[in-house]
């Protein structure tokens, strides 16, 4: 058997936490607080992490870790996605710029994003069609990146599984490329 582990980031609120809990198997794990930030209005936000796990046909195993989505907490970040395997930007269309809000994360995980499998799920695109998934793609082609991106409602146990399988397609395809 082997272990995966995968990190979901991006702004507060956009629905780690959900997504997590959408497909674990287990109740996640949250260090969810009362949140501070009026100009946010949720009741509660995550300062340390959000954990769960899914076990796959095959016996291995995903371990999901959720971030803070302040970038305050960007140290937490760097801790979480230490020897991930595949790194999930999750950002809202329905924000005042998810271009601007790509970017924070774009730069805070710059050096995972060089060494690892990343994908971008971004939600609310049926209501907010605007940026289009081109204009994301545009945004990472300026920084010289190119990974998948999926229209994704963190809510939706499919929508969460796709994204996870775009991610565990990357790995296999280094996993082969690796294999003498």
């Amino acid at each position: 058997m082997r272990e995966y582990k995968l990190v979901f980031t991006g702004p507060m609120g956009v629905g780690k936490t959900t997504a997590i809990a959408a497909i674990s198997e287990t109740a996640p794990i949250s260090t969810d607080v009362a949140n501070a930030d009026t100009s946010v209005a949720k009741a509660t936000t995550t300062v340390g992490l959000d954990f769960g796990q899914v076990t796959l046909d095959n016996g291995d195993r995903l371990r999901l870790y959720g971030t803070p989505g302040q970038a305050r907490f960007d140290f937490v970040w760097k801790i979480l996605v230490r020897d991930a395997l595949g790194l999930a930007i999750l950002i809202d269309n329905s924000r005042p710029d998810p271009l601007a809000d790509l970017a924070v994360y774009l730069d805070g995980f710059a050096d995972a994003i060089r060494k690892m499998p990343c994908a971008l799920g971004v939600s609310r695109m049926s209501s907010h069609p605007s940026p289009t998934l081109d204009d994301y793609a545009g945004a990472l082609a300026a920084r010289g990146l190119v990974f998948p991106m999926l229209a994704v409602d963190p809510r939706r146990r499919d929508d969460v599984v796709a994204l996870i399988e775009t991610l565990l397609m990357q790995i296999e395809v280094l996993d082969e490329e690796v294999a003498p």
